[in-house]
């Protein structure tokens, strides 16, 4: 580090929070350095001593970068929550100390990333970012021309504002390609993963209607609370695809590494 830069910037770069949960950290007295309590605005260079929680911050650090393919039935959290288990029980001791980047809700699967690097992570969360999500989505029945349009051209109003996205029907979405995620290390496995009947359970001999949701957002339960709104049931909801990563033939449970996401 030649030159002066944002504690906020360093702290994200080093502990894996975006730079706004790094200036609540600052705010709230939990950061010093040079053994004075840190402010908002501090700039740091490569001679500063940098202490968050009393602990220190070594100046360099290795960023590890993850592409885990959730199976259904297990929350994105550290702590398992009532009877659904933690995608962490299925990922070796190492990566325990990596967040997600963004989340799935439990009864949904798919593509998720994890890092230790909060910059990283903030520029593929923040909406002003605008980065692409795609996902397979199964409805209880199929969805009418008119509400299709209706939640692609104008939107649906929800409690926290409009909810608008793509929508192409296909009943089978094609697998997008593993290069298009750029991973060139091999597949490793991740604990047995037992879904309850999940992704990984017996198919369904009926022929759901399914289709591709595209969007740029990513509020909670976003697409599930729009078709919902419309009297949809979503029946399954899958993430192929988070900005310029795609899932490609990476199968549920297992795990790879992203040697270099930039």
């Amino acid at each position: 580090m030649n030159n002066q830069v944002r504690l906020n910037k360093y702290l994200a770069e080093h502990i894996g929070v975006s730079r706004r949960e790094a200036d609540e950290l600052i705010a709230a007295g939990k950061v010093t350095v040079n053994g004075k309590t840190a402010v908002l605005g501090t700039k740091i260079d490569e001679t500063s001593n940098i202490c968050y929680n009393n602990k220190i911050i070594p100046h360099a650090t290795d960023y590890l970068y993850l592409a885990f393919n959730k199976p259904v039935g297990y929350v994105c959290s550290r702590r398992a929550q009532g009877n659904a288990p933690t995608i962490y029980d299925l990922l070796p001791q190492k990566y325990h100390q990596l967040k997600t980047v963004g989340r799935l809700d439990k009864d949904s699967s798919g593509l998720i990333l994890l890092t230790n690097d909060g910059d990283f992570a903030y520029q593929m969360t923040h909406p002003k970012f605008k980065k692409e999500k795609i996902y397979e989505v199964e409805l209880d029945k199929p969805l009418a021309p008119l509400h299709q349009q209706m939640i692609s051209d104008f939107g649906i109003l929800l409690p926290d504002g409009v909810s608008k996205f793509n929508i192409v029907r296909d009943e089978v979405v094609p697998p997008l390609s593993r290069e298009s995620a750029g991973y060139d290390r091999g597949i490793r496995r991740a604990a047995p993963v037992t879904t309850g009947g999940g992704d990984a359970g017996p198919r369904k001999t009926a022929v759901l209607p399914r289709y591709q949701v595209i969007l740029t957002e990513g509020r909670n339960r976003q697409i599930r609370r729009t078709f919902a709104a419309l009297g949809y049931e979503v029946v399954k909801l899958h993430r192929t695809k988070l900005g310029k990563f795609a899932l490609g033939t990476l199968k549920s449970g297992h795990y790879q590494e992203i040697p270099n996401p930039s």
